[in-house]
């Protein structure tokens, strides 16, 4: 299979120098062929009623941080508030 890498990383707004295309082609093709040794699972899975999976309980962690120290990582604060640039006219 021949794998085009000026074509992907045109695609994908790249920017890859003429003597690294071999190792990405190398690299690529590795790649696809590690995915083309992967099993096919065709079966539906199903849930094994007498092992069943436990989920962990949710905990909610509140007042952890006050609001100024919050607000003390920001930028720029006025009144209480973040203040971020404008980003719709």
């Amino acid at each position: 299979m021949n794998i085009d890498i000026k074509h992907i990383a045109k695609l994908s707004r790249l920017k890859i120098d003429d003597d690294e295309l071999e190792k990405f082609e190398a690299d690529m093709q590795n790649i696809v062929e590690m995915v083309e040794r992967m099993p096919n699972i065709d079966e539906e899975l199903t849930i094994d009623e007498n092992n069943a999976m436990k989920l962990r309980e949710d905990k909610a962690v509140t007042n952890k941080y006050t609001r100024e120290e919050l607000l003390s990582n920001a930028p720029f604060v006025k009144a209480g508030c973040l203040v971020v640039p404008k980003t719709v006219e």
